[in-house]
């Protein structure tokens, strides 16, 4: 059996090939640009998505204590004091800057609220991106509303005491 001969051509030999010379160990810094590219949208967009879920969750928790700490309270001292202090809570946990909150009853005609009527507590809030800066009012044209709203029977035995 007689071994292959190789071929001597140096023009199929791209080590010595003066057109793909400059190419070598291009590929891993192509590799790396073209990932930070698309990494840093991608990391930007998780922080963002993940700011806006914060402060909507914070929105509807904040709807719902409230809702429920108005509904079960004896009285409206009682219940702007625990009003007050869920909100704080509820600031607090969830980092919500300006809070909107609106309070109505249904059905409507009645004073709010009342014994019997179905409380609605609707919280809003809205979100400023991530690296917004404030120059020429640009947080407040990038920020996202949010709102969350719930509704809670307010006990029968309302202003009893």
């Amino acid at each position: 059996m007689r071994p292959s001969s190789r071929s001597t051509d140096t023009d199929t030999d791209t080590d010595t090939d003066p057109d793909h010379a400059d190419d070598r160990g291009s590929a891993a810094l192509e590799f790396i640009l073209v990932g930070l590219l698309m990494l840093v949208p991608l990391v930007y967009l998780v922080v963002a998505l993940g700011s806006i879920q914060q402060q909507s969750l914070g929105a509807e928790a904040g709807a719902r204590h409230l809702a429920r700490a108005i509904s079960t309270a004896a009285d409206a001292a009682d219940a702007d004091a625990r009003a007050e202090r869920v909100l704080a809570s509820v600031r607090d946990e969830y980092g919500l800057d300006d809070v909107d909150v609106d309070i109505a009853c249904r059905p409507a005609g009645v004073s709010c609220p009342a014994a019997g009527a179905t409380l609605i507590v609707t919280v809003r809030s809205a979100v400023t991106l991530p690296l917004v800066p404030p120059v020429l009012g640009l947080d407040e044209i990038a920020s996202i509303p949010v709102e969350g709203s719930a509704a809670h029977k307010v006990s029968r035995f309302w202003g009893a005491s």
